[in-house]
């Protein structure tokens, strides 16, 4: 019955959505597909994705996660990732309700609950589970809030802070634990993450992430696996590829130029890695483009 509500209330979510084409409350956003699709890359930010309908199936580095009704998907840290959706139709779209994770909120619950949780050596990065009713509940009740504005403005930070509260106790929220713990690997690695990000089109020096990270090289090659599935190279990799990948979509001049763009100074080797990631040759995206 609960999951039922659910359901009907994310479908009145995604129908307020498309109507005011933009968020009706602040951390949840609906997504839908009607077809199955081939693969598609996105970087997931922290989010709880639980879904509502459909099956989807995902690449995480060398790792495979199929997910479909009733299940749900925790992302601790920035991943870049690979998906396709393989049941949808018009009649019985794929679903997914995805909800934003403020990492502010959980550090502020972590210095109140730290001392009684501890840290998960085989967490992941990104954990699947079947929805746990602890963390559905306060996610049914914030969506509850869409009717009332008002109610949204003061209720909605009490619950949003219940939910993560839920997932940061939950089985599936030990990588949260392990990021918030002070001086973990996980906390190190996600600074080195950010500078990825942040400086994903220039020349990745390993050296100088281990340092960011406060370990030795070799140290940083295995904790940075270890959390997000990948190389530090390949992460980089998947970063450029999502992003030039989106620059072909939109039309840009040339794959010369998405190349540049991302960082790549040879347009052999860009595409010759474009092609590897995607199975087919940037002139094919920048064709479907035009």
């Amino acid at each position: 019955m609960m999951f039922e509500r659910l359901q009907h209330l994310s479908a009145d979510l995604l129908a307020r959505e498309e109507a005011y084409s933009g968020r009706i409350l602040p951390a949840a956003h609906m997504f839908q597909r009607e077809h199955v699709t081939s693969f598609e890359a996105v970087v997931y930010n922290p989010v709880i994705c639980l879904i509502l309908q459909g099956r989807k199936e995902m690449n995480v580095g060398n790792r495979m996660v199929f997910l479909a009704e009733g299940d749900a998907l925790l992302v601790s840290h920035d991943l870049p990732v690979t998906f396709k959706i393989t049941e949808a139709s018009p009649d019985a779209p794929y679903r997914a309700l995805i909800l934003s994770l403020d990492l502010g909120i959980l550090r502020s619950l972590y210095e109140q609950v730290g001392e009684s949780v501890s840290d998960v050596h085989e967490a992941k990065s990104l954990s699947a589970s079947v929805a746990d009713p602890a963390w559905v509940n306060p996610i049914l009740r914030y969506l509850e809030l869409m009717d009332s504005p008002l109610d949204a403005q003061v209720l909605g930070p009490m619950i949003l802070k219940e939910i993560h509260y839920r997932l940061l106790l939950s089985p599936i929220g030990g990588m949260l634990r392990n990021l918030l713990s002070v001086d973990s690997h996980a906390s190190r690695i996600a600074k080195s993450i950010h500078r990825i990000r942040t400086n994903f089109r220039e020349p990745l020096v390993v050296g100088e992430l281990a340092e960011v990270a406060g370990m030795s090289q070799s140290s940083f090659h295995e904790h940075f696996k270890s959390v997000t599935g990948t190389s530090p190279l390949q992460y980089q990799k998947d970063l450029r590829m999502i992003e030039a990948r989106a620059l072909l979509e939109r039309g840009v001049p040339s794959v010369s130029v998405a190349g540049f763009e991302v960082g790549y100074e040879s347009p052999t080797h860009f595409s010759r890695d474009y092609s590897r990631k995607f199975g087919c040759s940037p002139k094919h995206h920048l064709a479907r483009a035009s």
